[in-house]
């Protein structure tokens, strides 16, 4: 009885530790969710402005670096794309990896 008591500690305690894993490259969950406050604060900037647009650039932030990437249709909405993601709170860089594609 005792060792089936003592397995069921082990296995719920194994679970609760591997429970709270976060994705890879990330080093604490607190850090996955400040990311994901960063690029929630970016899209909402997009979705606010109407110079940039919001369905068409994708943001991803990993450790406080923000990365841009999908298309605009001039030069001035990719760099205001970039400066809009610098300029939220807790950024620590942009990459800037928005093409350039005139509207068809």
């Amino acid at each position: 009885m005792k060792t089936i008591i003592l397995a069921a500690v082990v296995a719920f305690g194994a679970v609760a530790t591997t429970g709270c894993a976060v994705t890879s490259g990330q080093s604490s969950v607190g850090q996955y969710v400040d990311d994901a406050t960063i690029t929630t604060r970016v899209k909402t900037r997009y979705a606010e402005d109407p110079g940039v647009s919001a369905m068409r650039i994708g943001v991803e932030t990993l450790k406080g670096m923000v990365q841009l990437s999908g298309f605009a249709t001039t030069q001035t909405e990719k760099d205001r794309a970039g400066s809009m993601a610098r300029a939220v709170p807790d950024v620590k860089g942009v990459q800037n990896n928005i093409v350039v594609r005139p509207a068809q």
